[in-house]
């Protein structure tokens, strides 16, 4: 179902791009909320309408940050702002998949993603990375019967290795009714290829989250990192415009900025400026 929908929107996508000629109107360079988080302890509506002075009109979210969905949802609409995916936990997935289903219904999105398989210290390994795949494939039936499409945003510990592949291999070959987000930051940080990973399942990668990371900052399989090593697109050490231009290749229509660092406020413009500049 995944595969027939990607296919679909590829062949829309190419149609676009020949029309127009440029290859990059077709791509929604939006925001995940996370990035503001500290901002929206302070003010929730000034920090909506800091996204829409930037220009951004699509964001990745799902949380109320105290209002009630429909407040929230009343703020977006008052700021022109869409929500094309929602995040959800592990344990909503499991336990209240059709919640899930129907809380990104309301929200007007079109994805679910899931940023992260609970595990103990750095104890990650097949059974965690089997009972996942339980898991996402048992909750992305019930997104696609609402015609939502899920997808797991890889952290680092999945490219552990397990005999001549790693676990994340594992949780690609064997995803029939979930897709992947790439972090690009923390593929590379975890020591994978981004642009290798995306040739390599060009019809697993539904959504990006673009991310750069410092210079001189070495890389581990645990899923963690300092996050003032997040720095503006296309001044860290990831090839974010070979990235993205690739992305845009293989349909992914959704590209949002993650910017976990302190200075998001002066870095975001700046990645803006770069993503447009392409």
């Amino acid at each position: 179902m995944i595969l027939m929908k990607n296919t679909i929107y590829r062949m829309l996508l190419v149609g676009t791009l020949l029309l127009s000629g440029a290859g990059m109107q077709a791509q929604e360079f939006g925001l995940q909320l996370y990035s503001l988080r500290n901002q929206f302890s302070q003010d929730v509506e000034g920090s909506l309408a800091q996204i829409r002075d930037w220009g951004v009109t699509y964001i990745e979210g799902g949380g109320t940050y105290g209002y009630t969905q429909e407040e929230f949802l009343e703020l977006l609409g008052k700021y022109g702002l869409k929500t094309a995916g929602i995040g959800a936990s592990y344990d909503e997935l499991r336990d209240q998949p059709e919640a899930v289903a129907e809380k990104a219904k309301a929200f007007g999105a079109s994805y679910v993603m899931c940023a992260w398989i609970p595990h103990k210290g750095d104890a990650f390994g097949l059974k965690e990375t089997e009972e996942a795949i339980a898991v996402f494939n048992r909750a992305g039936k019930v997104m696609e019967a609402a015609g939502l499409t899920l997808a797991y945003h890889a952290h680092g510990y999945e490219f552990r290795s397990y005999g001549e592949v790693t676990l994340f291999d594992l949780m690609a070959q064997q995803a029939e009714h979930f897709a992947f987000e790439m972090d690009i930051y923390w593929v590379f940080h975890g020591g994978a290829d981004p642009l290798e990973l995306l040739n390599r399942y060009p019809d697993k990668w539904v959504l990006m989250h673009l991310k750069d990371m410092a210079q001189g900052v070495k890389g581990n399989d645990s899923g963690h990192e300092d996050v003032e090593t997040n720095v503006v697109l296309g001044t860290g050490q990831i090839d974010v415009a070979a990235l993205v231009r690739r992305g845009a290749e293989l349909g992914i229509r959704y590209m949002f900025i993650e910017d976990e660092s302190s200075r998001v406020l002066e870095q975001v413009p700046q990645s803006l400026t770069f993503l447009r500049g392409l």
